[in-house]
C-alpha cells in the first residue's frame, strides 16, 4: 500500500498549492519573492549542470540505440500524443489546461525516480544514468523549440522570443556553467546530495508558490470545476499507459535484453517536474502558469505510483528467473 501512498515531496506540493490559496502573495511582496524564486532556479541548473559527469555523457554514447529509442520516445511519441489529446473538446478540457498538457509532453525525462526505479528493477543503471541525464540535456534546447512548434501548431497563446533569451539567461547559462566547473566540484556535488536537496525541492516549491498565487489571484479554482480536473487525471493515466506499453513492448520488438527494456521503460515514460516547474516559469511568463504546471504536478505523482509497481513486478520476476537458473544448474551439476 506504501506504493500507493504520496510521497514526502507531493504532500509537500499540496501543502503548497494549499498556501497560495489561502494566502497568496502580492504587489511588492510578489516583486521579491520572484527575484529571490528566479535565483533559487539559477541555483538549481546550476547544481545540475555540476552534478553530471562528462564521463556519463560519454559513456552514453556507446549505447546509442536505447539512448535514440528513448530520446525519440520523449521528444516524438510524448508529443505526437499531445497532439491528439488535442480533440478532446474544449468545453471538457480547457485550452490552459490543455496548454499545460501539451507542455507536459515534450519535458525531458526524470533523472533520480528513472535511475531508482530502473535499479530496484534490476535494470541497466549505467543506461539509465547516462539517459535520463542526457534527455535533460537535450531538453534545455529542445523543450522551449518544441513548445513553440506545438503551442504554434495547435493555437494556443504564449510563446515569444524573450522566453527563449530567459531560458538561456535563468536556466541555460548557469547548467553551462556548472559544466565548465564540474571537474573540481562534480564530486562533492554528487556525494553531498542530502545538503543540497533543499535547494532542489526548495525552488521548485518556490515557483509553485508564486504560480499559484498569481493563478489564486485571477481566479484559479473559480475558473476550473471538479469535472476539468478529473478529466486531467484521465488524460494524465491514459497518457502514461500507452507510453509504457510503446516503451516495454516496443523494446522487446526491437531485440534489446531484458536489462536495457526495464531502462527504456521507466527512462522513456517519465516527465520531469524539476526541469518543468521552472522552464514553465520563463516560457510562459505573463499567462497563467499555475494552471499550466497543474497537468505536470499531476501526472508526477501518477507516474511514481504506477511505476512503482511496476518495478515491483519487474524485480519479482528477476528473483524468480534467477532461483529457476540457480535450480537448473544445481540440476545439471548433480
Amino acid at each position: 500500500m506504501k506504493r500507493f501512498l504520496p510521497d514526502t515531496f507531493t504532500l509537500m506540493l499540496v501543502a503548497t498549492v494549499i498556501l497560495a490559496s489561502l494566502l497568496p502573495v502580492s504587489g511588492a511582496a510578489a516583486e521579491y519573492f520572484g527575484l529571490a524564486t528566479n535565483l533559487a532556479i539559477a541555483l538549481l541548473f546550476f547544481l545540475h549542470g555540476a552534478r553530471l559527469s562528462r564521463d556519463v555523457v560519454l559513456a552514453g554514447l556507446l549505447h546509442w540505440r536505447l539512448h535514440l529509442t528513448i530520446v525519440l520516445t520523449t521528444f516524438a511519441i510524448f508529443p505526437l500524443l499531445g497532439l491528439l489529446i488535442g480533440f478532446v473538446p474544449s468545453n471538457i478540457l480547457p485550452p490552459e489546461l490543455y496548454m499545460g498538457i501539451l507542455f507536459l509532453t515534450v519535458l525531458p525525462s526524470t533523472v533520480q525516480s528513472s535511475i531508482a526505479f530502473t535499479s530496484m528493477a534490476g535494470g541497466n543503471v549505467p543506461a539509465a544514468i547516462c539517459a535520463a541525464s542526457g534527455s535533460n540535456l537535450f531538453g534545455m534546447l529542445l523543450t522551449p523549440l518544441l513548445a513553440s512548434l506545438l503551442l504554434t501548431t495547435t493555437g494556443q497563446a504564449g510563446f515569444s522570443a524573450d522566453a527563449l533569451e530567459k531560458i538561456a539567461l535563468q536556466l541555460l547559462l548557469p547548467f553551462v556553467l556548472g559544466q565548465v566547473l564540474e571537474p573540481w566540484i562534480g564530486a562533492w556535488v554528487r556525494t553531498h546530495k542530502k545538503i543540497l536537496m533543499p535547494v532542489d525541492r526548495g525552488s521548485i516549491l518556490m515557483v509553485v508558490y508564486a504560480a499559484f498565487s498569481e493563478a489564486v489571484i485571477e481566479g484559479l479554482w473559480h475558473t476550473y470545476s471538479l469535472a476539468n480536473l478529473g478529466m486531467v487525471l484521465i488524460i494524465d493515466l491514459a497518457l502514461l499507459a500507452v507510453v509504457l506499453c510503446i516503451t516495454m513492448f516496443g523494446s522487446r520488438l526491437l531485440g534489446f535484453s531484458k536489462a536495457d527494456e526495464i531502462a527504456i521503460t521507466f527512462c522513456g515514460s517519465k516527465k520531469s517536474l524539476a526541469s518543468g516547474v521552472p522552464m514553465a516559469s520563463a516560457i510562459f511568463a505573463g499567462q497563467n502558469i499555475g494552471a499550466i504546471v497543474l497537468p505536470l504536478m499531476i501526472f508526477h505523482q501518477v507516474q511514481l505510483m504506477i511505476c512503482a509497481v511496476i518495478a515491483g513486478r519487474y524485480a519479482r520476476a528477476n528473483e524468480a528467473s534467477a532461483v529457476l537458473a540457480k535450480a537448473d544448474a544445481q540440476n545439471v551439476t548433480a
